[in-house]
């Protein structure tokens, strides 16, 4: 009887423990990104920059959650590490199928990121819609998804080569290697404004999808109890402006200081 009680009271405290442990298991939240999708997110040779990073650090600091900006190289090793749960969380990203069954995603939107096909002013190609592509040599990131079904569309219809440098398509088009390149809108004319050719190249309307990015946290991280927080957060900076603010000051330093180090 009384080792009965004293295991009973043995399992009590195990189980006190136990939950104690899962409630402080996010002591300091992992945050990282693709190192290499300005104006974003990029790395500029020290750390991570970019809207992205700036409305995640502006979310966790107002929820007063510790968190490291932390630069684990590029983008394919950023989702292997994120499936793995080795990071806590990656900013910011599409939302697909195959990506929530390891990622986590608030309500909120962090930003709308639509996604272009640019192509070469010379390139004589009168544009309406995807179906126009249909037939050329594309390009884009690799590793890079865009949702809304255009996944699927560039695997069934287009003839798309996935590149290592997202630049180097700009650079495959002058050459007449690729006629077009699909990216985000915003990081293709970040890219361009870094080369210095802006005058070379448009980015086609109207846009292939217009999808939103998000700030998504690892389902085997050590701070997935913090979604709905964070989403809450987030709603309060959308509604205020401060999530577009962020973002046109993103594009504004890149604007200035376009550096950005391959990892």
């Amino acid at each position: 009887m009384i080792w009965r009680k004293v295991a009973q009271g043995l399992l009590a405290v195990w189980l006190v423990t136990c939950s104690f442990l899962a409630q402080s298991q996010c002591t300091r939240m992992v945050v990282t990104s693709d190192p290499a999708y300005p104006p974003l997110h990029w790395y500029d040779g020290e750390t991570l920059q970019g809207a992205s990073i700036e409305i995640a650090k502006r979310v966790l600091g107002d929820l007063k959650i510790d968190f490291e900006i932390r630069s684990v190289g590029p983008f394919p090793r950023v989702m292997a590490l994120a499936e793995r749960g080795e990071v806590d969380m990656v900013v910011t990203l599409k939302k697909t199928p195959e990506r929530e069954a390891f990622l986590l995603y608030p309500k909120t939107i962090a930003l709308q990121n639509p996604v272009a096909a640019f192509t070469s002013k010379d390139l004589p190609l009168v544009y309406r819609d995807k179906a126009d592509l249909i037939g050329m040599r594309g390009a884009m990131a690799r590793g890079n998804v865009f949702g809304n079904g255009l996944d699927e569309y560039i695997k069934e219809k287009l003839n798309v080569q996935e590149v290592n440098r997202p630049d180097a398509s700009f650079s495959l088009m002058l050459l007449g290697r690729a006629d077009y390149f699909i990216t985000g809108y915003y990081t293709g004319m970040a890219l361009i404004l870094k080369r210095g050719d802006e005058a070379n190249f448009v980015a086609k309307e109207p846009f292939l999808v217009d999808t939103p990015n998000y700030l998504a946290l690892t389902r085997n991280g050590k701070c997935a109890d913090k979604l709905e927080q964070i989403d809450a957060r987030l709603a309060i900076l959308k509604k205020t402006g401060v999530l577009d603010e962020i973002l046109r000051a993103s594009f504004l330093r890149w604007k200035n200081h376009p550096v950005m180090v391959e990892r």
